[in-house]
């Protein structure tokens, strides 16, 4: 019957199945599929065509149109008046109602005050109505927000998730979202470049973005970046925007998935301000060059500034600098993480968060950076929230 296809270039369907409807009942999943790749390659579609509708098609459900807005205090009304605050785009993470996007498309925008709304409104491809949304959770610096929405109220399809360890430059990308407002709006492109560091919400560093020239403009902030096959590689976050023009140049960046894995997942099971941390705090990576010019010697790592009471550095003693006289008494300096090397903080800071939850890691630390008085250490790391009582 799908060798019919082939002969002709025309097919009307009644003719393929005749009176018969039962035919198309009796076919499984790919044999279905066959067929209306057929019947588009029929219509004038080539192949590369019918994958790309496909995908689309099969993601464009999962695919968020975001608004939110603010209430305030209105001097001309006795009730608060709302405001517009901003609009983007998100995804489906599960069917439990977790809907995922950037975190500056709830906090009023990349350069305005990180200010959460009082409302986010949630809009699904084949949906007329929007429904309120909740922030359960954000991570800032790696611009991050976990919404949630009553599963009862809208139908659910999860993104499939992908890797983003694996991608290879050159690989065909593509984004959904709602750039200026027009809601689920594709583009394509390839993935231009790996391993690129862009600055967060939080004004953390967020290490290996993708780079892709798929048409990223304003709106498309917190939708997907996905492969051919559909699967989730990235949420598309920023531009390039030379000369403060913000539209698309052909340079858009995506937070990696497996980085979005790893925060979405800690946000969902431990709620929020649960990333992990040993609980100390560092010298700035500038503060300890200079140190280490005047000493003529390199402090390479990461060199303790505080420590938290009952945390797990406190448990193993680390020494934070200390004034003594009319000088300082250096810290210690951590130098790796499970052996890998230590060169900065923010190498530390991404070490300890992602590590597994209630997973001892292996510190290497040189006492009052001293390398004659190296240790190997081990610690488990907490979740950060747990340490708030004791910074007190």
């Amino acid at each position: 019957m799908l060798n019919k296809l082939d002969k002709t270039p025309e097919v009307d369907v009644e003719d393929l199945i005749g009176e018969d409807s039962t035919v198309i009942d009796n076919l499984t999943d790919d044999q279905v599929k066959s067929l209306l790749a057929k019947l588009q390659t029929a219509a004038g579609l080539t192949p590369s065509e019918v994958d790309r509708v496909e995908m689309f098609e099969n993601a464009s459900p999962s695919v968020a149109y975001i608004q939110t807005s603010i209430q305030r205090a209105s001097p001309f009304s006795a009730s608060p008046s709302e405001y517009p605050l901003g609009a983007g785009s998100g995804f489906v993470w599960d069917d439990k109602g977790h809907v995922i996007t950037n975190f500056h498309v709830v906090a009023g925008g990349r350069g305005g005050r990180a200010e959460l709304p009082r409302k986010v409104m949630v809009k699904l491809h084949g949906s007329d109505e929007q429904i309120e949304a909740r922030v359960i959770g954000h991570e800032a610096d790696k611009d991050i927000a976990v919404l949630k929405v009553d599963p009862s109220l809208v139908t659910l399809k999860p993104l499939q998730i992908g890797s983003s360890a694996s991608l290879r430059v050159g690989q065909n990308v593509l984004a959904i979202g709602n750039p200026f407002g027009l809601d689920f709006t594709l583009t394509s492109g390839i993935v231009s470049a790996l391993g690129r560091e862009i600055q967060g919400f939080g004004g953390r560093p967020i290490k290996d973005c993708l780079q892709t020239d798929a048409a990223i403009n304003p709106g498309n902030s917190g939708g997907p970046l996905l492969d051919s096959r559909g699967r989730l590689i990235g949420i598309n976050t920023m531009i390039y925007a030379p000369n403060g023009v913000g539209a698309n140049v052909g340079i858009g960046f995506a937070v990696p998935v497996d980085t979005v894995r790893r925060v979405v997942n800690q946000i969902i099971s431990f709620g929020q301000n649960a990333r992990p941390s040993i609980g100390i705090s560092v010298v700035p990576d500038a503060e300890r060059v200079r140190w280490s010019r005047s000493l003529g010697r390199r402090l390479e790592g990461a060199i303790v500034a505080d420590v938290v009471k009952d945390s797990p550095a406190d448990a193993l003693q680390l020494e934070p600098v200390r004034s003594q006289f009319n000088g300082i008494v250096l810290g210690d300096m951590i130098t790796a993480v499970n052996g890998t090397p230590i060169t900065n903080n923010e190498d530390l800071l991404c070490a300890i968060e992602e590590s597994e939850p209630e997973t001892p890691v292996e510190l290497t630390v040189m006492r009052n950076c001293d390398p004659a008085r190296v240790e190997e250490l081990q610690l488990t790391p907490v979740q950060r929230k747990s340490l708030e009582y004791g910074r007190g």
